[in-house]
């Protein structure tokens, strides 16, 4: 492994306030947050799944709906009244909040340092705010056209919340807090390959025994792997020749996959060329599957073992988002935090509209072509352009500074759990669980989405809207990236000084912790990020291409130390089977320094890297000391789970 020396053009530029002296100052609002309930006399309003709006708010009378509590709170400040002089608290007893519409945190929501807007669980108490909604009346299904010989008298049918008098689209469907799987084939974990794929004529050939048996496309869609993403792609048309299926797909994903040159899948012998078929009635044939009905929305599953659908907890997803916190650059909401509070049932339907084509990181392709000649102002090697969209988060914070979550749970989301999407600065999230989480764990940052082409550097002119100064520090996630395969645990996009240090990370489907985007080495918005002291383990459990650290483009005085990441998990389905890495330095990094990762063995990637990187003592020879410390610290072990069976038909790799 090379060393290089970091230049002087990278030292610490005036005015920046050092990562030491900044993580102090988070250190002591995360204090401060703790002892939030020892303030004098704040305003107290109680929230209750069985309140009542009208009430007082008093814990004897308590309200209904958190939204509430928040606007007593907020016309308390707007008159200047005594009572929220040292702060206001939203108690809310334990329970589900079903929330109606999201709960919406405004500018006039601001707070101060000394008297915080805190929402937090009743002690001894946990309160969730839902984005879903039950499901009741199952019975057993009588004959129904399409279904599998081996699924009948084994499957329910109930009919689908309405929304608006038309019965509610769903993608996601949880039973007794698990997630249930859309109809497929191959079933569980397995995958088909494909034969045949013409980016000129935009289709798929595919084994004709999958769709021989369907009586059309229906609402069908095929779900491809390619290297580090995977597309959701739905299908307009099938043509059975002989013993293969021609495949074509729905405007506007088609232009979108066939037309963009990364990532794309890689056909057998090369690669995998792994896909497989999803949303049909006669792919209905296994435990814990269901289907909807696009014509009349009926709900259809096949409970598992010890389940029935009669009795159990049956819930799917209404809202896309549970929490907006919204504030501008010149007003930033301030001093407002959640304690304690769980957040679960997220929504994500833009599958449904227009597919899900991402290029990386779940950030969704709007437009993407190969450009001959290659070459643009930054980089004169570039062959293609690209513009993106966000993937969305069930809770969302803009134009906020000091905020914070401490100890939360996020759980059952359709696609992202916890998003920073722009001015946010001097911010906490601290001591939550991540679980079951079908997009990127927490994401922040820009991803330079929007209008402006995501390969040109990110460098605002006002430098209010960049995320910064934010430590994500002691927090547990398993389970990401299960729908979108191609997300990451923590995805910080352009950022600075953001600590990700302590955390545990497992069982995600792709990369473990992501820094920086833009492939270019050219100076940007990203500079002095701290990855340290996490735990990354079974991770790139569905695809390739990875790194357990992962980072992109020029970000000066970023240290990647102190990491232990082991057990890489390689599908056997994967397009690269090789293709993972402990550590992985990708297209631009420049001036980051990676030093005393514990991993068992030295298998790293540089790739098209920048100057000034620092690569030191990573391997297994690192300092026992360095491996006991990684990981939650000890206030924050009890949030780890015991370790289940790695989720992967696959035997980690140590």
């Amino acid at each position: 492994m090379t060393t290089h020396s970091r230049p002087d053009s990278c030292s610490r530029r005036p005015g920046v306030r050092p990562p030491q002296i900044w993580r102090g100052w988070l250190a002591g609002l995360g204090l401060a947050l703790v002892t939030a309930t020892g303030f004098a006399a704040p305003a107290e309003f109680w929230v209750a799944p069985d309140g009542n709006d009208r009430a007082d708010g008093t814990r004897e009378q308590p309200l209904a709906s958190p939204g509430m509590a928040l606007r007593k709170v907020r016309e308390l400040r707007r008159l200047n009244d005594a009572k929220v002089a040292e702060g206001g608290r939203i108690i809310l007893r334990g329970g589900v909040y079903q929330l109606a519409e999201p709960l919406f945190v405004r500018v006039e929501d601001t707070a101060t340092a000394v008297a915080p807007t805190i929402f937090e669980s009743a002690v001894g108490e946990q309160a969730w705010l839902s984005g879903g909604v039950p499901v009741g009346g199952w019975t057993k299904a009588e004959a129904v056209e399409g279904l599998p010989t081996a699924a009948r008298g084994q499957v329910w049918v109930a009919e689908a919340p309405k929304l608006g008098g038309r019965p509610l689209a769903l993608r996601d469907l949880w039973v007794k807090g698990s997630r249930a799987t859309r109809a497929r084939t191959p079933n569980g974990g397995e995958m088909s390959q494909l034969v045949g794929w013409d980016r000129k004529e935009q289709f798929a050939t595919i084994p004709a025994t999958l769709v021989s048996g369907l009586r059309g496309p229906g609402a069908l869609e095929m779900v491809v792997a390619q290297q580090w993403e995977v597309a959701f792609l739905r299908v307009k048309a099938l043509t059975v020749t002989g013993e293969t299926a021609k495949v074509t797909f729905m405007a506007p994903e088609s232009a979108r996959e066939f037309q963009h040159p990364w990532p794309q899948p890689i056909l057998p012998p090369e690669g995998g060329g792994a896909f497989h078929l999803a949303n049909a009635i006669e792919f209905l044939d296994a435990p814990g599957e269901w289907f909807q009905d696009p014509a009349n929305g009926r709900i259809y599953y096949w409970p598992e073992r010890g389940q029935d659908p009669a009795r159990d907890e049956v819930t799917v997803p209404v809202l896309e988002q549970l929490v907006r916190v919204l504030g501008t650059l010149d007003r930033p909401v301030e001093h407002v935090y959640f304690r304690n509070v769980g957040f679960a049932h997220s929504s994500w339907l833009e599958p449904n509209r227009s597919g899900h084509v991402p290029l990386q990181a779940g950030m969704p392709i709007v437009e993407a072509y190969g450009i001959n000649p290659p070459g643009t102002p930054d980089k004169k090697s570039l062959e293609n352009q690209a513009w993106i969209e966000r993937i969305p988060a069930a809770v969302a914070v803009s134009g906020a500074r000091h905020v914070g979550f401490l100890r939360c749970e996020f759980r059952h989301t359709a696609a992202s759990a916890l998003d920073l999407v722009d001015g946010v600065q001097d911010a906490l999230v601290e001591g939550c669980r991540f679980t079951d989480v079908g997009g990127n764990g927490i994401q922040l940052g820009s991803f330079q989405e929007g209008g402006v082409e995501t390969h040109v550097p990110y460098a605002p002119q006002d430098d209010r809207v960049v995320v910064a100064r934010v430590r994500i520090a002691n927090n547990v996630l398993r389970d990401t990236a299960n729908v979108d395969w191609g997300c990451v645990a923590i995805g910080s996009g352009y950022a600075r000084e953001i600590a990700i240090e302590h955390n545990d990370i497992a069982d995600s489907s792709y990369t473990g912790i992501s820094v920086g985007w833009g492939w270019t080495k050219t100076v940007n918005a990203s500079r002095d990020n701290r990855v340290h002291a996490n735990r990354i383990r079974r991770v790139a459990t569905r695809l390739c291409d990875i790194g357990g650290v992962y980072t992109l483009s020029a970000q000066a005085g970023t240290r990647v130390t102190e990491n232990v990441v082991d057990e890489i998990v390689i599908s056997r389905y994967v397009d690269r089977p090789n293709h993972w890495f402990y550590l992985y330095t990708d297209e631009g990094s420049s001036n980051v320094t990676v030093r005393d990762n514990w991993c068992p063995e030295d298998k790293f990637l540089q790739n098209a890297n920048g100057p000034g990187n620092v690569w030191e003592n990573n391997g297994p020879q690192v300092s026992p000391e360095i491996k006991r410390r990684a990981g939650v610290q000890a206030a924050f072990k009890d949030l780890v789970p015991a370790d289940p069976e790695p989720r992967t038909v696959d035997t980690p790799r140590k």
